[in-house]
């Protein structure tokens, strides 16, 4: 089945708005040195996405607003933009697996665990850009966040079960809100453009 163009065009528009946030929002919120700016800036993106998905709630969708979203962080002036970029897109596809795994229906639960997956990468994504493309080493950035989360916590940093539990705990809770958001703004713009459309054209609601 093809995408019809207002299909695409909606999925433009939604992945133009994430776009938008990482360069202009998160680059204020960089310098304002917001802690867990990439968990902040990542259930942004989801909650933009995931809206997308419930005007458009096709396998794909969110992969979609992704690339648009990371084409458009390619032209940011600010700072090194290929690791957000990774992010987006695998973000992006973690998502598209939550929503696959909870049966590729626009339902509260699959908002949730698409936003849990990709809040999770949050987490990860360290590792892979610093510690592994980089070549700063795993162990290094394993410590480097451990010590910065605990910092953030106020925790010690020799309760390292703790500390980790607490910041994946931090982000599985921040995924479900997401998706939660997502499905609620999804619902409530529908409706409205639904309504309008039936009132422009002497509808009743209860038809579509």
């Amino acid at each position: 089945m093809k995408w019809s163009t207002r299909d695409l065009v909606t999925l433009a528009v939604f992945g133009a708005l994430w776009g938008v946030a990482e360069i202009g929002l998160g680059s204020l919120l960089h310098a304002l040195r917001v802690p867990f700016l990439g968990t902040v800036m990542t259930a942004i993106g989801m909650v933009i996405a995931l809206t997308g998905y419930v005007f458009v709630p096709r396998r794909g969708a969110v992969l979609v607003i992704g690339l648009v979203a990371a084409l458009l962080k390619a032209f940011s002036l600010v700072g090194v933009v290929l690791n957000p970029m990774i992010a987006i897109v695998v973000e992006s596809l973690l998502a598209e697996l939550g929503l696959a795994l909870a049966g590729g229906r626009p339902r509260r639960l699959g908002l949730m665990l698409a936003g849990v997956l990709a809040l999770l990468w949050d987490f990860f994504h360290p590792f892979f850009t610093q510690g592994i493309l980089a070549g700063q080493g795993i162990f290094t950035i394993y410590q480097r966040i451990l010590q910065k989360g605990a910092s953030l916590l106020g925790l010690n940093p020799q309760t390292v079960l703790l500390v980790l539990l607490v910041l994946i705990v931090f982000r599985v809770v921040v995924g479900i809100s997401a998706g939660l958001l997502a499905w609620d703004l999804g619902r409530q713009l529908t409706r409205r453009l639904r309504g309008g459309a039936g009132l422009s054209r002497r509808r009743p609601l209860s038809e579509y």
